[in-house]
Parts: C-alpha cells; structure tokens; sequence
C-alpha cells in the first residue's frame, strides 16, 4: 500500500509512480506550465495507474473546448476499466469525470464533496470544486468548501498549504469579506511567493478596494516568481493593466496587451492561442478601451477570426459574450446571428451549462448584437432580465464588471435614467469604494447622481 504526500492510498504500482504523481499534483496546484510533461512522466511510470487518466481526464474538460472532450471520454474509459479494484476515493473520481463529461455539473461537485468529507487533503478533489464552483457564479460554496477542509491542514504542509490559503482568499473576496480574504493570500504568498493563485486573489481584493498603485507594486514585485507559470501570468498582467486603466493611463494599457496578456509572438499564447481566459482578457479589454475613445486598432481582428472558429463550443458559457465582442466590433453580423443559433441549440440541450447559456449568455449576446447597432433601448431591453443571474456565468466581479458596463453604456446612450440608476445601484451595492473613483463608471455614476 502506498501513500501520497498528503497521506491517501493510492493504487499505484512503484514508488518511483507516486514521486511522479506528487510532482504532477504539486504542478497543478502551482500552475505550472510543464503539466502535461509531469502528466506523462506519471503515466509512464505506471501506464495502469487508473487515477492518473482519469487527471488526464480532468485536464482534457479543464480546457472548456469542445473538441477535447472525446479525448476526455477516452480517459474516462480507460480509468474506469483500471480503478475496477482501486480505493473509493479514486473510482469516486472517475464517477466525477463521467457526470463532468455528461454536463451534469452539480453531480460532478456532489461527488468532489462526498470525496472531501471522508478525505479534506485530497487536493485535487478541492482544487477542482474550487474552481467549477467559481465557473458557475458560486462563491458562498467556495468559502464553505474551504472551511470544510481548513482544519485537515496546517503549515507543516508548506507550498500545498499555501494554496488552500491561496483559494481561501480568493473564495472570500469573491464572497465580499475581503478583510478575511487579504490576511490569507498574504499568508499564502510568505510560505510560496511563486504561488500565483495566491498573488491573483490579493489582486482582487485590491482591485474591489481601488488600490490601484499598491496592486501595481504587489504584482511587479511578485512578477519574478512567476517563471514557469502557466497563462494564469496572463491574467496577472490583465489586472495590472486594469490599474493601469483605473489610473488613466491608457497608453500603457496597450503596451500590456501587445507584450504581456495577448502577446501572440509569445510561446503561451502560440501553444494555447483561444483559450479561454486569455480571450476574457484581451475582449474585455478593448471593450473598456473602446468605451473610453481609445482607438485600438485592429486587435479586434484576430480574436473575431477564433471566434467564428469556434461557433457552437458552448461549454465556457461566461466567454461567449467575449466572442460576441469580437464579432460584432469587427461588423460581423452573419457570424454573430450564426453563434446565437448555435447557442441556442446547444440550450436546449440537457446539462448544467444549457440553462446558463438560455438565461444568460444568449439575451447579452443579442444585446451586444444591439448595442454595436445603436439600437440601445432594445439592448437594454435584452438584457436586463438578465442582469439580476448573470452572475451564474461564473467569472469574478472584475470580470463581470463588463458586462454590467454593457447595460450601463446602452442606457447612458439611451437616455433611460430608470436602467441607468438600476445598474448602477447594483455595482455601487458591491463595491466599497465610490463609482465616481472607477473610470468606466463615472460618467454614469454622476448622470444617475450616485
């Protein structure tokens, strides 16, 4: 019988297999960019290891890309025929994957749950409902899931404990208790400064805090630390630009983009060139831009390009309003009523995801559809219904914070002082500091006289 660095069994034949299974699990944890190196090293080392294709499983649905769940199927074949005689935990695990690839979401957490009552250090099963639960606008789960497990760890755990501390954080702020939140990641980042999830959740907190010069210190201090990462770097720099942005600085904005989150000479962005928080990132962005008159050239363009290439992959719902950006700031109106097609189709299917993309992503896309036509009164009549369960697209409040910005600019356009005042009490009710301090919402904070 073997065990894991966090004391579980594992089913596994050497103990050079599970040297390779703690690398590849302290890879994921960290965000490492040579996953799929530690992945294959792992299976290498015991190609009957049914729990390790199972992970590859886990990694194929992490991609939210349509094409990659036959790949993910495959594995969960494969899993299922070796766990036949493993512990539990680990056919457990292969029951996750097969309700994930079926779209049944919340099985998916149930049974990550049920795993973490009988076993709070396997990290994996929390790494994931951590972040599934953020996918789906859950943050109240988020902190009770990491509640749930904090007294199973400790410091004696080192870098592993710095990322639940790092989860801790982030859980929190995205919950509103950013003075609980702060103390964590902080604490997260002395044990590991190289632990990105933990320098991204206190980004946050400075972020809704309007910390803007304090977060561009944290990140550009922490940035050295970050070698080796994977595109979650992206996202660092994302929100260094959106300080930038909150500074009036605009200029530097775009350098940021061009070298530092969608930088397409850049050997993360060409192994991975439409993932999907990359193309959170680089939409949202110029979406901002475009509302403040900055001219942004045609960077639009190559992201309008993936985007009809992937019409019909559904299965990130919060990017596809981000897709929609890029087709309709490009004047591609066909591509843009084909993708509302095909999301419709795809939500009258069964699954988690296919009411998400009914109630919400399908009224904002037609509302940007809308919005880029200058029929604004119809987009804010699109979208509003939306607006009160958008947050179940999953995506932070930084990351939403565009889409409220979408009904906010129909309706300063519109003259519609009633949805101006609706959205605009809605973001100042979340934010602890005043609308008039954030750029992309002063205009309209002081014609609703907020």
């Amino acid at each position: 019988m073997r065990h894991d660095a966090q004391g579980l069994v594992l089913t596994i034949a050497s103990d050079e297999a599970v040297t390779a299974y703690d690398h590849f699990v302290l890879g994921y944890l960290k965000n490492r960019l040579d996953l799929p190196q530690r992945l294959k090293a792992l299976l290498a080392a015991d190609p009957g290891f049914g729990l390790g294709h199972c992970i590859q499983g886990y990694l194929m649905m992490l991609g939210y890309k349509q094409a990659l769940v036959p790949a993910a199927v495959a594995c969960e074949q494969t899993a299922r025929a070796l766990t036949a005689h493993a512990t539990p935990r680990e056919r457990a695990h292969v029951e996750a994957l097969a309700a994930w690839i079926g779209g049944d979401m919340f099985r998916t957490i149930a049974i990550w749950e049920s795993i973490l009552r009988d076993h709070p250090r396997d990290v994996i099963a929390f790494r994931l409902v951590h972040f599934i639960d953020f996918w789906l606008g859950r943050p109240a789960d988020m902190v009770a899931s990491v509640e749930r497990i904090m007294p199973a760890w400790s410091e004696a755990d080192g870098t592993a404990y710095a990322t639940i501390l790092a989860c801790r954080c982030f859980a929190h702020e995205e919950a509103g208790n950013l003075l609980a939140a702060e103390p964590a990641g902080r604490r997260a980042i002395e044990i590991d400064p190289s632990d990105l999830w933990a320098a991204h959740a206190v980004a946050h907190v400075m972020e809704m805090q309007g910390r803007r010069s304090e977060g561009l210190l944290w990140l550009s201090g922490l940035a050295p630390h970050w070698e080796g990462g994977n595109n979650l770097q992206h996202h660092l720099w994302w929100h260094a630009a959106l300080y930038h942005l909150e500074q009036g600085n605009t200029a530097c904005v775009l350098d940021f983009y061009d070298t530092r989150f969608r930088n397409q000479a850049s050997p993360l962005t060409i192994a991975q060139p439409d993932v999907y928080i990359d193309v959170q990132n680089a939409c949202a962005m110029l979406f901002r831009l475009e509302r403040l008159g900055v001219d942004v050239g045609d960077r639009w363009i190559e992201l309008a390009d993936k985007a009809e290439a992937r019409i019909g992959d559904c299965l990130s719902a919060f990017t596809l309003p981000h897709w929609m950006m890029a087709l309709t700031a490009t004047g591609r109106t066909e591509a843009a009523c084909r993708m509302i097609e095909a999301m419709r189709s795809f939500a009258a299917g069964r699954g988690t995801i296919a009411s998400v993309v009914r109630d919400f992503a399908v009224p904002i896309c037609e509302a940007l559809v809308a919005h880029r036509a200058g029929r604004h009164g119809d987009a804010i009549a699109l979208m509003r219904p939306a607006l009160g369960g958008m947050h179940r697209l999953g995506g932070s409040h930084a990351q939403q914070d565009v889409l409220e910005q979408i009904f906010a600019d129909a309706a300063l356009k519109a003259g519609a002082a009633a949805d101006l005042r609706l959205v605009v009490e809605r973001v100042a009710g979340r934010r602890p500091i005043p609308l008039a301090r954030m750029i992309g919402w002063r205009a309209a904070a002081e014609q609703a006289r907020l």
